[in-house]
């Protein structure tokens, strides 16, 4: 798998995962916020908040090169009612702030270590598309990305996936037939079951 790191096309693949992540919060029902999901020991809403901070504040924070603070890493955004208008919104300032070119320039300081932004970008794109997949599984819904997206996405998971196997963060991967479609194979490669979104 290619992977591509040309900043036009990133922005590209981070405008469209933004815009389908809030199109599948908005479709998550407010009693199913205490459901279950796949993910070990995260209910939805558990789950919810971890994709809203990292994907849309995180994801500002990094193009801005600041932390995040103490008051964004344990809000509960779920209390808001209208949380997924909020999350739209702050999806919208953090995918407009990665709009500028110079932005992809340099490395981001993520506290522990240092990380070109580059590669930044590309892992929140990921999360943005692999737990919206998470998000819309467990609220009986659909996450869709153009072929183009999920082949940016697989390579990703492919060039990361021990890292994140190092941390929890993926399971062991799923086996699934060469001709599965390629976002099915890029979940099955970060430990996900793909079936479960059908």
């Amino acid at each position: 798998m290619t992977y591509d790191d040309d900043p036009k096309h990133l922005h590209t693949f981070m405008t469209e995962c933004a815009a389908e992540a809030a199109r599948v919060a908005r479709g998550v029902p407010a009693d199913r916020l205490g459901s279950p999901t796949h993910c070990d020991d995260w209910d939805v809403r558990a789950l919810v908040n971890h994709w809203v901070l990292y994907t849309s504040h995180g994801l500002e924070h990094r193009a801005l090169r600041k932390q995040l603070p103490e008051e964004l890493t344990a809000r509960d955004f779920t209390t808001d009612p209208d949380w997924p208008a909020g999350y739209a919104a702050q999806l919208d300032r953090a995918v407009g702030a990665w709009a500028d070119p110079a932005v992809w320039d340099g490395e981001v300081d993520l506290g522990m270590a240092k990380m070109p932004a580059v590669e930044i970008a590309s892992m929140v794109i990921k999360e943005m598309a692999v737990h919206g997949w998470d998000v819309a599984t467990a609220t009986g819904q659909q996450f869709h990305v153009s072929d183009e997206a999920a082949r940016f996405i697989l390579g990703v998971v492919e060039k990361h996936g021990e890292l994140y196997r190092q941390y929890d963060g993926f399971a062991d991967p799923v086996p699934v037939p060469d001709d599965a479609p390629v976002f099915d194979r890029a979940l099955a490669a970060s430990g996900r079951n793909p079936e479960l979104g059908q």
